[in-house]
């Protein structure tokens, strides 16, 4: 529900309560009653309103000053006391509130449940909800208090001005909020693809699309026990694919590098030194020499004897029988 401030002209039968409000008990006695309500239509002319010269009107004051001495009090001071009980459980539903204050009302006035009243009382109602959310959002303070009013569907530029903010501020937190309702929208998306599936299928997914537990609690109405479970399956099956990963890496990479000294025989030896000696005899840079040699198959440990230091092949040539 979107809540604006509007200034508005105020309605005439409101106008003649408040000012009734404001009258003495010698201002209604007989022998006074006319000037009073002589002195109240002029000052109701002032308002915008036609009373002095309008019979309709003029009949709404009288029937309003009836009633007034009829129960011995003010009709505001009953209505003000009423809407002051109001509390922000009161009025999740303005216009439930709003009949229940009229009827809580009806018996003392009756007028109260006049059609053309309801709007205006209705208006009242939605004003001190305003008020009583505006004064819980000053208690919260800060960036939660403005988050409770955009929640409320308060208008942006009140929450700026009743709060006391600039806009730029009111901006940073509006995009933080509706970021959070987009991923709300889409933690939901992904919840309704996976219909069907067990919990635990359901908590994997998300877990594998970001998904925080919060989110998958509150949005999802899963539960962490349920997530914690499915958290410790997905580390021990990720611990055996990196141990499976690690073994394949190591495969492969012996691989690469061929077999060691101990698995070659002399004349296999024999063999690659002088396929090496052809490289070198072609070039003399080390990363070269390796590339080349890679290119060759010969294996690794050869060529790391090879680069080692002058002399070094020859010790392992004649070592080998060469």
């Amino acid at each position: 529900m979107t809540t604006n401030e509007k200034t508005e002209k105020q309605p005439l039968w409101l106008l003649i309560e408040e000012k009734i409000f404001g009258l003495s008990a010698g201002d209604l006695e007989a022998g006074n009653l006319e000037q009073t309500i002589a002195q109240m239509a002029k000052a109701l002319d002032d308002t915008g309103h036609n009373v002095s010269k309008n019979g309709g009107n003029l009949l709404q004051l009288r029937g309003a000053l009836d009633e007034r001495i009829k129960v011995g009090k003010a009709m505001m001071e009953d209505f003000n006391s009423a809407v002051s009980a109001l509390k922000l459980e009161d009025l999740t539903n303005p216009r439930t509130a709003t009949a229940s204050l009229t009827a809580s009302l009806a018996d003392s006035w009756p007028a109260l449940k006049e059609y053309d009243r309801k709007a205006d009382i209705l208006h009242i109602v939605n004003k001190t909800r305003l008020d009583l959310y505006i004064a819980r959002a000053k208690e919260l303070g800060g960036e939660e208090g403005i988050r409770y009013l955009i929640a409320d569907g308060v208008a942006p530029d009140v929450i700026v001005n009743r709060m006391g903010i600039s806009e730029e501020e009111f901006k940073r937190v509006n995009a933080a909020v509706e970021a959070e309702l987009a991923e709300k929208a889409r933690v939901k998306s992904l919840f309704v693809e996976g219909e069907g599936k067990s919990d635990e299928d359901v908590v994997k997914k998300l877990i594998n699309e970001n998904v925080t537990d919060e989110l998958m609690i509150e949005v999802c109405g899963l539960d962490q026990a349920t997530i914690d479970g499915v958290k410790k399956a997905m580390e021990e099956e990720l611990k055996e694919k990196q141990r499976l990963a690690e073994e394949e890496a190591a495969k492969k990479k012996a691989e690469a590098e061929g077999p060691s000294l101990d698995n070659m025989s002399n004349d296999q030896i024999l063999e690659y030194i002088e396929s090496i000696r052809e490289i070198m005899d072609f070039t003399d840079k080390e990363d070269e020499i390796r590339v080349m040699s890679e290119q060759s198959s010969i294996p690794k440990v050869i060529v790391d004897v090879a680069v080692s230091g002058p002399g070094e092949l020859d010790k392992l040539e004649e070592k080998a029988g060469g």
